[in-house]
């Protein structure tokens, strides 16, 4: 997404408790990636493929922002 220092790339994806998909961050955080219309728009979390072709892309990581 940026270039500053919370950028952290995908490495995996799992489900919670809740049977939400939750991006696992090289840092080792964690970030919800829900598909929740009209909220959260992210149909590619819903198949194996959308979230292999996810893997390496990055997010900004809260937590590591604020450390």
């Amino acid at each position: 997404m940026t270039g500053d220092a919370a950028t952290r790339r995908i490495v995996a994806f799992r489900l919670d408790a809740n049977n939400d998909w939750v991006a696992e961050l090289a840092c080792g955080h964690t970030i919800h990636m829900r598909h929740n219309p009209p909220w959260q728009t992210r149909p590619w979390v819903l198949t194996e493929e959308g979230r292999s072709r996810m893997l390496g892309a990055t997010l900004a990581c809260i937590r590591c922002a604020r450390s």
